[in-house]
C-alpha cells in the first residue's frame, strides 16, 4: 500500500513521463512521418494558386477534401485518381453550368491556367498518404 506521499510522487511521475512520450512522439511524427504523407517538396507555385483558387471559390461549400468541407457534392481527395485531369478540366473550364444527378455545379469560367492550378492542386492532394483514406467503393 502506497503512502500518501508515495502515490502523489507515482502518480506526478507518471504525468511527467507520460507527457515526455507524447512530446516526442508528436515530434518525431512532425518531423518525420508528415513530411513522407504531405510530399510537402512537391508544393510548386501552381498547386499553391490552385488551393487559392479553390479557397477564392469557397469550393469546400459543397465540396468534401481531406475530409474536410460540406457533402452537398462529390469528395474530391481523390478525384484524379477517380475521373482523370481531362474530366476534371472540363467541368472546370465548362461555360455551361454542369448539373450530375440533379445537382448544379457553378459554372466557373475558369481560364486554361486557373484549370491547370486547380488541378496541381487537387493532384497534390491526391499523391497525399492518407492511410487509406478515402475507402475505394466496394463496386462488385
Amino acid at each position: 500500500m502506497l503512502s500518501k506521499s508515495q502515490a502523489r510522487f507515482f502518480f506526478l511521475g507518471g504525468t511527467v513521463v507520460t507527457f515526455l512520450v507524447f512530446i516526442v512522439l508528436s515530434w518525431d511524427s512532425l518531423a518525420n512521418d508528415v513530411p513522407k504523407q504531405t510530399h510537402s517538396e512537391q508544393l510548386s507555385d501552381a498547386v499553391v494558386r490552385g488551393k487559392e483558387i479553390w479557397e477564392k471559390n469557397n469550393c469546400m461549400g459543397c465540396h468534401t477534401i481531406l475530409g474536410e468541407g460540406a457533402y452537398y457534392a462529390p469528395e474530391l481527395t481523390r478525384v484524379i485518381d477517380r475521373r482523370g485531369e481531362g474530366f476534371v478540366k472540363v467541368v472546370l473550364t465548362n461555360p455551361v453550368p454542369w448539373a450530375p444527378n440533379g445537382r448544379k455545379m457553378v459554372a466557373y469560367h475558369m481560364s486554361e491556367e486557373d484549370a491547370n492550378d486547380v488541378i496541381a492542386f487537387l493532384k497534390w492532394i491526391n499523391e497525399t498518404d492518407l492511410n487509406g483514406f478515402p475507402a475505394k467503393p466496394d463496386l462488385k
